[in-house]
């Protein structure tokens, strides 16, 4: 699609042809004459082809100056659409950031790391498979933190989420403070479907929001919460400190409220998951992504790209044209 940046340039070219009137009406004016006694000498006198060019230069110079004015519009090429309709959901993930996420009971390609590293690896997945959602992102621990709000630029998402570390919030578990302000990334969207993926290791001690009260906040707003206790059961391998200065691992029990989990997913019509180890972290992740997609309208922007240049070099060659002809081929004797 075409545009011109400047349309009101244009007006310039009504004065071309005055300009072409005024200049022939000058050069008559100027013009020498030579007087015969008889009529029939002059009729036998034909014009040249070198005099009917010569007259008609004007023309060349005027179009030049045309090309000049419509150079000066800025006339440009569309290289994107306004609209883009596409199907997606608005997701929010909330991960939790505690001390607890340092267990190192997952392992990625046969060696131990700690939770959360497992965790950023499947959400990395996750994110690059629905290229049409607008996903955002909570940490928690004893408070929530928003990592990223709902966007469509995935690749600055994935950016923040190397960011999150554990110790980045003050500790704990705020299961329900993570649901409060992942409802508030999502309540005033105009998207049909949001969902929040809330994923823990244990049990709900902090924060001054109650994990039911949020949690039947998001079913009357229609969200729906994906709930995943992450962890193996009984003692895991948890990194400490011995009186050397070195890192060992110890088994440390760490517990998950299954039953509260389960209960948040159940009032917003979502379901519960438990991951034990990196494999079926990932096929969780897997099953959320067969949610049903809705409709969504993007809205984008328009990129121009600008062609000025094409009649500004015709409009140059022309008038270079002009003044080599005037003064070589065309050029007039006094």
């Amino acid at each position: 699609m075409l545009r011109l940046a400047n349309p009101w340039i244009l007006i310039l070219c009504l004065l071309v042809p005055l300009a072409i009137y005024l200049s022939k009406r000058s050069e008559r004016s100027q013009r020498s004459s030579i007087r015969f006694s008889r009529y029939e000498f002059s009729k036998k006198i034909k014009s040249s082809f070198r005099m009917m060019l010569s007259s008609r230069m004007i023309y060349l110079r005027m179009f030049s100056v045309i090309l000049f004015i419509v150079a000066a519009s800025r006339p440009q090429a569309s290289l994107e659409k306004t609209q883009v309709f596409t199907e997606g959901i608005d997701i929010v993930l909330a991960v939790d950031v505690s001390g607890s996420m340092r267990a190192m009971d997952f392992k990625i390609r046969g060696k131990r790391v700690d939770r959360l590293e497992v965790v950023k690896n499947v959400v990395t997945s996750f994110i690059e498979k629905r290229p049409n959602d607008k996903i955002g992102m909570i940490a928690f621990a004893g408070l929530a933190y928003t990592v990223c709000p709902l966007t469509l630029d995935h690749d600055w998402l994935e950016k923040n989420l190397e960011r999150i570390k554990i110790g980045m919030i003050e500790d704990g578990t705020a299961v329900g403070s993570a649901l409060s302000a992942s409802l508030n990334r999502v309540k005033d969207t105009e998207t049909k479907e949001k969902v929040i993926i809330l994923l823990t290791d244990g049990r709900n001690n902090a924060g001054r929001i109650s994990p039911m009260a949020a949690a039947e906040a998001a079913a009357a707003l229609g969200v729906k919460v994906y709930t995943i206790g992450a962890g193996t059961k009984g003692h895991v391998p948890y990194p400490v400190r011995d009186m050397f200065g070195n890192t060992v691992l110890q088994p440390v029990e760490i517990k998950i409220d299954e039953d509260l989990l389960r209960e948040i997913a159940q009032t917003t019509n979502g379901e519960y998951f438990r991951a034990t180890d990196t494999q079926s972290l990932e096929k969780i992740y897997t099953q959320i992504d067969a949610l049903e997609k809705t409709p969504m309208e993007e809205i984008g922007y328009n990129i121009y790209r600008e062609l000025f240049y094409f009649p500004l070099i015709f409009g140059f060659i022309l008038l270079c044209l002009e003044l080599i002809l005037v003064n070589t081929y065309l050029r007039r004797i006094p």
